[in-house]
């Protein structure tokens, strides 16, 4: 009887001592992993991107879709194509690129169904759009997706660097799962050349893993014919990327300098809401802006459309030093007059009353209107921008020679 009975106490002395290190085993270990929170430097911008993923989400209205951590820090940079203010009328110049894209990419993406029998007509699962900076190659990747009615995650490579071993390969692959589980979906990588370079034996394990976790992932897209994702690419240096990488991208769009027609046809699209002078000659702009960029088009106008401002001030700051004038005037004048009244004369032929003030064209709110963008104001804006691009050759010339 009494060997049953410490029997019975042994067992449950045993109970409790399991108990107790279960207890300080679930203690230490979310202790542990509240140190390693605090300690950690991108917690706030975590917890940040995941409120941002739940918000974008909600709003692009995806629903029952189960997201893990790595994929809620991608769906931060989520887009939605309706938001999107870019489309194919923004775009000048490059109606045959256009089309093609239109062909190649759109097409196959909206009528998916039409083309599911046949292998050669899905859409290309990576397209490159290569060519001078400030040609319009992230504008035609915006308004791609906005066109196909594809979600747009726009991935930055910093978004998949993390200090912690492993971290940027489950990053990697949420890409990809998250692509997956949103379709139709478009991942554009800007300036691809510095994420997804060639590869060397001197390169970082890290790295060289979390590109051969890309490159695996990016493979399994081509081998499920039903997958709508595709990844988009843009640099100004395609020699720089990697073979492998070229080899997954068959389509590629070489998106060059506006031939002079071409920049005619930007000038007209930039300048379209302004107001213009009649005098504007846009041929002989194009003419004179040879081997600029949409880009530089773009600041030519700009600067000319300041220039308008600039002289609005100027007309202001006139006006405002002749009204003080006439007020210093004024003041003068009352005080001869108030010290003839104290003798007893008069002053004859003073002064007095407000002078009219010629009237100024304003616009609704009241404000004073900008004048026109006239042809002068082209011509010192595309003056402006030789003598800066003649500038900075000179200064890379002497930094190198």
């Amino acid at each position: 009887m009494e060997f049953r009975v410490e029997s019975n106490m042994s067992k449950s002395q045993a109970f409790l001592l399991l108990l107790k290190m279960a207890a300080s085993a679930a203690i230490s270990y979310y202790t542990l992993k509240w140190l390693m929170d605090q300690v950690d430097p991108t917690r706030k911008q975590k917890v940040e991107a995941k409120k941002k993923a739940n918000q974008i989400m909600k709003k692009l209205g995806i629903t029952g879709v189960r997201l893990n951590e790595y994929e809620l820090t991608i769906a931060a940079h989520l887009v939605d194509p309706g938001s999107m203010t870019v489309s194919w009328t923004d775009i000048a110049g490059l109606e045959d690129t256009i089309s093609e894209l239109q062909e190649t990419v759109i097409v196959p993406f909206q009528k998916h169904s039409m083309f599911e029998g046949s292998q050669l007509l899905q859409p290309p699962k990576g397209v490159l759009l290569y060519g001078p900076p400030g040609c319009g190659k992230t504008m035609i990747a915006k308004a791609t997706a906005k066109e196909a009615g594809c979600r747009f995650i726009n991935l930055q490579p910093s978004v998949l660097t993390d200090k912690w071993y492993g971290e940027s390969q489950r990053l990697a692959s949420a890409v990809f799962h998250l692509a997956t589980k949103i379709q139709p979906a478009i991942i554009f990588i800007d300036e691809i050349d510095s994420f997804l370079r060639q590869r060397q034996s001197q390169d970082h394990e890290a790295t060289a893993m979390m590109k051969a976790e890309f490159m695996s992932l990016w493979d399994g897209l081509a081998t499920n014919p039903r997958c709508k994702v595709m990844v988009m690419g843009a640099t100004n240096r395609p020699q720089d990327v990697d073979q492998a990488i070229l080899r997954r991208m068959p389509s590629r769009f070489w998106i060059n300098v506006p031939n002079e027609k071409q920049r005619e046809s930007i000038l007209k699209l930039i300048l379209a809401n302004e107001v213009v002078s009649e005098d504007v000659n846009l041929r002989k702009i194009a003419e004179q802006t040879d081997a600029c960029s949409g880009s530089d088009l773009r600041e030519v106008c700009r600067n000319a459309s300041v220039y308008r401002v600039r002289d609005l001030m100027k007309e202001e700051k006139a006006k405002e030093d002749k009204q003080q004038e006439q007020q210093d005037q004024q003041q003068t004048d009352q005080q001869v007059q108030d010290e003839a009244g104290a003798t007893g004369g008069a002053l004859e032929g003073a002064v007095g009353g407000a002078t009219e003030k010629p009237e100024e064209s304003q616009t609704e709110n009241g404000q004073p209107a900008l004048r026109p963008i006239t042809m002068a104001d082209l011509q010192l804006a595309v003056n402006k921008l030789k003598d800066t691009k003649n500038t900075a050759s000179d200064h890379t010339r002497n930094m190198y020679s």
